[in-house]
C-alpha cells in the first residue's frame, strides 16, 4: 500500500457534478468541504484514508473539523480489514487511472524501445533513442494534432478509460465506430464528447447510444438541432425522440 506521505501521481480524476449535488445536498457547509478536500487528498495519493478523523482534518487544512470529518467517514467511506477508510467510487477512478496509466508506458515502449537507433543496450550510439541510464524513463510523446470528429487521421494520446456509468457492451460498441473509421478514442476525444454532451443536456450514455446507432464517431450538439430541422417534430422521429 502507497504510503500517503510519499511521491504523488494522480493530478485528475472526473468530477459528475449532477451525482455529487444529489448525494450531499443533506451536508453542511463545512461538511461539504471537508469531503471534497478528502476526495482530492484519497486521489492524491491513490490510497484509502486512515481512519483518523484529527490527522485527515490536518492534512485537508482543516484542523478545527475533526467531528465534520468523522460524520463524513461515516456516511461516505467504509472500514477495510486492514483498518482504513475505503470509497468504493474512488477505488473504481483509481484503478481506472493506473490501467490506463500502465497501458500507456507499455505503448510507449514499443514505440520507442531503448536500443532503437542505438549501438546496443546501454544506449551508446548515434544519440537516438533512449540513452543509457534513463532505463524506466517514458520519453516525451510525439507532438501531434487534436483531429475534428470525423476525419480520418489517427490522434496519437492516452485513450480513455470507460465510465462507470457507461455499460460494457455499449462501450466496446462505440469503440467498434470509432475502429471503423480508423480513429483511436483518446481521453481528449472523449473530452471534446463530454462537452458537447454538457451542449446538449444529454449523458454520456444516451451520446454512445445516439452515436452508435447514427454511425458517429464523434459527436456535436448542433447535429441534433439540424436532424430535428430535417426529421420535424421530434414525435416524427423516433431515433431522436428519447434525447430531445
Amino acid at each position: 500500500m502507497r504510503n500517503l506521505d510519499g511521491v504523488t501521481q494522480m493530478r485528475f480524476y472526473p468530477f459528475h457534478v449532477g451525482d455529487y449535488q444529489a448525494h450531499t445536498s443533506h451536508l453542511t457547509d463545512v461538511e461539504d468541504l471537508a469531503y471534497r478536500r478528502m476526495l482530492d487528498l484519497y486521489y492524491l495519493g491513490e490510497t484509502p484514508l486512515p481512519n483518523d478523523p484529527q490527522w485527515i482534518a490536518r492534512r485537508i487544512r482543516m484542523p478545527a473539523a475533526a467531528q465534520e470529518v468523522q460524520q463524513v467517514l461515516n456516511e461516505y467511506f467504509t472500514i477495510s480489514e486492514d483498518g482504513f477508510r475505503r470509497n468504493k467510487r474512488c477505488d473504481l477512478e483509481i484503478s481506472s487511472y493506473q490501467r490506463m496509466k500502465t497501458g500507456g508506458a507499455k505503448g510507449a515502449a514499443k514505440r520507442w524501445p531503448k536500443d532503437k537507433g542505438s549501438g546496443g543496450e546501454n544506449g551508446e550510439g548515434n544519440g537516438e533513442g533512449i540513452q543509457g541510464g534513463n532505463e524506466g524513463v517514458t520519453p516525451p510523446p510525439l507532438a501531434t494534432k487534436n483531429h475534428e470528429p470525423g476525419t480520418n487521421k489517427n490522434t496519437e494520446g492516452v485513450l480513455a478509460s470507460k465510465p462507470i456509468d457507461v455499460s460494457d457492451l455499449l462501450w466496446k460498441s462505440y469503440l467498434l465506430v470509432r475502429k471503423a473509421k480508423n480513429l483511436p478514442f483518446t481521453q481528449l476525444a472523449f473530452e471534446a464528447l463530454e462537452r458537447e454532451a454538457k451542449k446538449a443536456n444529454l449523458t454520456i450514455p444516451q451520446v454512445l447510444t445516439l452515436c452508435c446507432e447514427q454511425g458517429w464517431a464523434g459527436f456535436k450538439a448542433e447535429w441534433l438541432e439540424e436532424e430535428k430541422k430535417k426529421q420535424g417534430a421530434s414525435k416524427s422521429n423516433p431515433d431522436f425522440a428519447g434525447f430531445l
